[in-house]
């Protein structure tokens, strides 16, 4: 017998791994016996069903409701939207889809798919109107107390929809027991509409109370339901109080909507003043710094827009990152296409605005028609990254769509980056040298000439990147760029030709203007009285709110 086994104590660094092992050994068995303990609970649960006795299917269904199994709130509703079935020769428990003239089968305990059977061969699994109510109240009760806060939420709202006994004393049970603040809320509102229904008027005064200014479309209508007459003239609620009551809180609920509305029409104000803010702020420095009208900036964002498009093409697989690989790819697109503008065209007729503007309208219609030459005249739907799709829900009554939201952030990050530009780089320092004094910059030994091509193409770039966020908007078209063009230079006049924080504020404040007149006089005529109050304004106003100072402001 050796040394070791004599000593009848352990060296003390093999204690602890022996204690560690031992742990780790227990610790297997108990894993290894309770999967299939769990398994067999839902199993000793769901097999029986087929073979038992009406009368005894409700005490099998709270069996069934009590094991702590994932799959048991499926099978419930799946008996409730009668779609358990079992295969007639095996017993086999299983849900069945309608396929033609059989069943789609699908294991009830495994998942595992089984294929299509004949209507003959699979028998349903009946219930009675009694047992429907037990099943609402089971699965309720297992929402009720699931870990995730949206599915608890969503059990509420069910509840609020169709109302029980069972399911309201649930929610009676969980309020106080609620962790989150909203589905707190949600079952407050299920038991204040409860309360409304019963006979008890101290209660139900107290619920209505409960219900001001609440958003739920279903605390509406109950409530409006509280106004409403018979056939024969009389109210359907007897009581006066209740009534005058409910209006009140229809009222101040009426009020809530309204600021809700209003803020609605806000965010999509801005949002449409986003997007003339990118439309129009290459435009304003063009203008600015070159002092010419080019009638075809909307085709440049209508290039940007066709750049998104194409690159979607090339890569269908990764859509939520064509947008990271169109933005540059359409400032550079929409750039060199600019500086081939400036150098081929407008170089030529600086002085001459009138001819520019004839020469960049004619170059307009010319990119469109090469746009249905290439792509065809329809239009190209270009789509939108699962991050920017959906919506971020403020309340019941009001909801952001993600996609303006994003745009809104994105116009306001280009913003910057061309002021950062213009005032911390050297082109940014000649480009406003040259718009303020041209001939003495010219003295200086600024090239103008290549101040200008950039110019232009810095302006061109922006446009085309404007029209990668339109792409998130609306359909790519020929025609995008032509409806935005006219809104561009209301913006540039509004604002101040060639100032930034100008075209910031007006493209912003008359997007918001549009959104806000369109509700009550209709899209063409809120687009007429903004361009007379763009006319009224600059009879006062001529340089805009924020007059550029230069060679800009004096020409």
């Amino acid at each position: 017998m050796s040394k070791r086994n004599n000593n009848p104590m352990l060296p003390c660094w093999e204690k602890p791994l022996l204690l560690l092992a031992s742990g780790l050994w227990v610790l297997a068995l108990l894993l290894a016996g309770l999967a299939p303990a769990r398994a067999d609970a839902l199993a000793d649960a769901l097999n029986p069903l087929p073979t038992v006795a009406m009368a005894d299917m409700e005490q099998a269904i709270g069996k069934l409701a009590q094991v702590q199994d994932p799959r048991v709130g499926g099978v419930l509703k799946a008996l409730l939207e009668a779609r358990l079935f079992y295969v007639k020769e095996s017993k086999r428990v299983v849900f069945a889809d309608p396929k033609d003239d059989g069943f789609k089968l699908t294991d009830a305990l495994t998942g595992e798919a089984l294929g299509e059977v004949g209507r003959f061969d699979v028998k349903k699994i009946p219930i009675t109107n009694a047992l429907r109510t037990v099943l609402n109240s089971a699965i309720a009760k297992l929402e009720l107390t699931a870990p995730d806060a949206k599915q608890r939420l969503k059990a509420v709202e069910s509840i609020i929809q169709n109302p029980n006994p069972e399911a309201l004393a649930l929610l009676t049970k969980q309020v106080g027991q609620e962790p989150d603040n909203t589905v707190r809320e949600a079952i407050q509102v299920a038991l204040a509409l409860s309360d409304l229904s019963g006979s008890d008027k101290t209660l139900r005064v107290q619920a209505i109370h409960a219900l001001e200014g609440n958003l739920n479309q279903e605390v509406r209508n109950r409530l409006t339901a509280l106004q409403e007459k018979t056939e024969t003239g009389d109210f359907i609620e007897p009581d006066s109080d209740i009534r005058n009551l409910a209006a009140v809180a229809l009222k101040k609920i009426q009020l809530k909507l309204e600021m809700n509305h209003l803020g609605e029409m806000l965010f999509f104000g801005l949002s449409l003043g986003a997007v003339l803010v990118l439309a129009a702020i290459g435009l304003a420095i063009t203008f600015g710094v070159m002092g010419v009208i080019n009638m075809a900036h909307g085709e440049l964002m209508m290039i940007g827009a066709y750049t998104t498009y194409v690159v979607q093409l090339l890569m269908p697989n990764a859509i939520d990152y064509s947008l990271f690989v169109a933005i540059p790819a359409a400032f550079v697109i929409t750039g060199l296409v600019g500086i081939g503008i400036e150098r081929g065209i407008i170089r030529f007729l600086y002085g001459r605005p009138l001819e520019t503007l004839l020469a960049t309208f004619g170059l307009s219609l010319v990119l469109q028609q090469l746009v249905r030459s290439i792509f065809s005249p329809l239009n190209r739907s270009v789509s939108t990254p699962s991050w920017m799709s959906g919506s971020l829900e403020i309340n019941s009554a009001l909801s952001l769509t993600l996609n303006r939201f994003y745009i809104i952030l994105f116009s306001l990050l280009v913003f910057w980056g061309l002021l950062m530009i213009l005032k911390k780089t050297r082109l940014g320092l000649e480009v406003r040298a040259v718009a303020q004094n041209r001939a003495m910059a010219k003295a200086m030994g600024i090239r103008t000439d290549w101040v200008d091509a950039m110019t232009f193409g810095l302006g061109s770039g922006i446009a085309g990147v404007a029209g990668v966020a339109l792409s998130q908007l609306t359909n790519v078209g020929p025609n995008l760029g032509q409806a935005y063009i006219v809104d561009s230079f209301m913006v540039v006049v509004f604002g101040g030709v060639g100032n930034l924080w100008g075209t910031l504020v007006g493209g912003l404040t008359l997007g918001v203007a549009d959104k806000i007149l369109e509700p009550y006089v209709g899209t063409v005529l809120a687009k007429i009285l903004m361009l007379i109050f763009i006319i009224l304004f600059i009879q006062k106003r001529p340089r805009g709110l924020f007059p550029q100072k230069g060679r800009a402001a004096e020409g």
